[in-house]
């Protein structure tokens, strides 16, 4: 009996033995069917460098197939239409790029860009070594988050990041202030570091988007184009006929209930690190496109407490006179809130409480107009306080 149950344990483990290794290989069929292959790395901006990029390469008639993976992980075909990605259980898992990879291949793409969904270091190289095995990498930046897993320190979280870049390939970023460390990480690889100057490209040249993004990522795009052999011109066209990443930055007015004022909401939620969250706030107010009096929100999560104790931390640099807290624990940013900040706090926390009730709480204290900067991460109270907003008509916006 025994020998029978140890049989049946040895057949299993071969069966399964096999259907693995017949997995990876029709995986590994399915990357070389696809000529170039392009991961996106870094910490923020990740999503809209990979429209982008899409965008830039469709500008150079290239047939190309996307993947982000951001605030709505979305599958993105040749002819720039896009799907959600299905996900068992809501739960992201890096093993989804194979069927990723299997799906760009049945569309015989001239490339594929993909934005790397790991965090933690093995599985980063993982991603890269295994699932994807670019030829072109991109690692945007290096900011201050993910430090649980990355860090401690900004240099480690560079090195953590470099385990993306392909051994043989080129890497572009954006990275200036960690280039040292990035460069020693190339070398190792035998990786050809491209660092591009977010200048190069001019106002009026980002005058051509529809939607907020940053000189920092078009570059990126740009460069990747001109490895690939794709002119400035066409690439740029490309990029501005791109649609835009959900969580993408965006300005929005909204009236107060009475009509007795006017609300702008700035939606920076998609930038969840202390910098970046800081950057896109000046970029805003340095055009105009918002303006004093300045109201914080900070969405709480339960998952993200160094977070939310970070975005905490950088209100007195938003230059806001009232803060406003939802989603929970609330106390972990307000604790970290400087005691030396001189505005008011409005705790709206509490994972189930009313969009409705949030927005009323909020407008109600504005007469005439006011900007509110939504900051934090996006899910949970964040998510339903949009979808809230949605649901004002068009035309009293």
């Amino acid at each position: 009996m025994l020998a029978y149950l140890y049989g049946i344990f040895a057949l299993t483990l071969t069966a399964l033995f096999l259907a693995g290794l017949s997995e990876r290989r029709a995986h590994e069929r399915n990357l070389a069917r696809i000529p170039v292959r392009i991961l996106v790395n870094g910490i923020r901006g990740k999503s809209s460098i990979t429209r982008l990029t899409a965008g830039a390469l469709r500008g150079g008639e290239l047939r190309v197939v996307a993947k982000t993976t951001g605030t709505a992980a979305r599958f993105i075909h040749p002819d720039a239409t896009e799907e959600p990605v299905y996900r068992k259980f809501g739960i992201a898992n890096v093993a989804e790029q194979i069927g990723i990879v299997r799906r760009a291949a049945a569309a015989t793409p001239d490339a594929l860009v993909m934005e790397c969904m790991a965090v933690q270091p093995a599985l980063q190289e993982i991603n890269q070594q295994m699932l994807v095995r670019s030829t072109i990498g991109v690692l945007c930046n290096v900011r201050e988050d993910h430090l649980e897993e990355m860090g401690p320190t900004l240099d480690d979280v560079a090195r953590s990041l470099s385990r993306s870049m392909p051994h043989g390939g080129v890497c572009i970023t954006a990275e200036q202030e960690r280039r040292e460390v990035l460069e020693h990480e190339a070398a190792r690889r035998d990786c050809r570091l491209v660092v591009v100057d977010p200048e190069s490209v001019t106002d009026q040249e980002m005058a051509g988007f529809g939607w907020i993004t940053f000189k920092e990522n078009v570059a990126i795009a740009l460069a990747v184009a001109a490895e690939l052999g794709i002119g400035r011109a066409m690439a740029l066209h490309g990029m501005y006929a791109a649609p835009p990443d959900p969580g993408v930055l965006s300005v929005v007015d909204y009236p107060v209930a009475g009509g007795t004022g006017t609300v702008r909401l700035a939606n920076i939620f998609a930038a969840n690190d202390p910098e970046s969250t800081v950057m896109n706030f000046h970029q805003l107010a340095t055009a105009g496109q918002i303006t004093p009096p300045f109201i914080t929100l900070i969405n709480c999560r339960p998952d993200r407490i160094e977070r939310n104790g970070q975005m905490g931390r950088i209100v007195p640099a938003l230059g806001t006179n009232t803060l406003v807290l939802i989603g929970h624990p609330t106390k972990s940013a307000r604790d970290a809130v400087p005691a030396d900040w001189p505005g008011r706090i409005v705790d709206l926390g509490g994972p189930q409480r009313d969009p409705a009730e949030i927005w009323h709480a909020i407008t109600s204290q504005v007469t005439g107009q006011a900007s509110l900067v939504a900051i934090g991460n996006i899910h949970g109270q964040g998510e339903r306080l949009l979808h809230h907003l949605e649901t004002i008509p068009e035309g009293a916006r």
